[in-house]
């Protein structure tokens, strides 16, 4: 029996930004969904965050999780935070980017 052949995936369709970093900060109600609700909305896209991070915060009940993904356009991160506000438990969705250097100042090479 031959060995099945396997094909590359077709190259990346969506558009992207190298240097940019989508960061999204969510408070969500303290419930075994919120977590698996937030990333779920990540793994629909084909997106792996470089970043994530949950803390359950006892004196307020709240849930905070933060989500950090690289080379998102700024339209694909702004709809993304619009779809994690709809999810019932969430409280609040904050967004914020960060952005990298492509290329290394002249002044810092010796």
């Amino acid at each position: 029996m031959p060995a099945p052949s396997l094909t590359p995936p077709p190259p990346e369709s969506r558009p992207t930004d190298p240097g940019r970093t989508a960061c999204f900060a969510v408070l969500a109600e303290p419930d075994p969904a919120s977590l698996p609700r937030v990333l779920e909305l990540f793994a629909k896209r084909g997106l792996v965050p470089s970043s994530v991070q949950s803390r359950l915060f006892e004196p307020d009940e709240t849930l905070h999780v933060d989500v950090q993904v690289p080379t998102l356009t700024r339209d694909e991160s702004d709809y993304i935070a619009r779809c994690l506000r709809a999810i019932p438990l969430v409280r609040q969705v904050l967004t914020s980017e960060r952005h990298r250097a492509l290329a290394e100042p002249q002044a810092l090479i010796a």
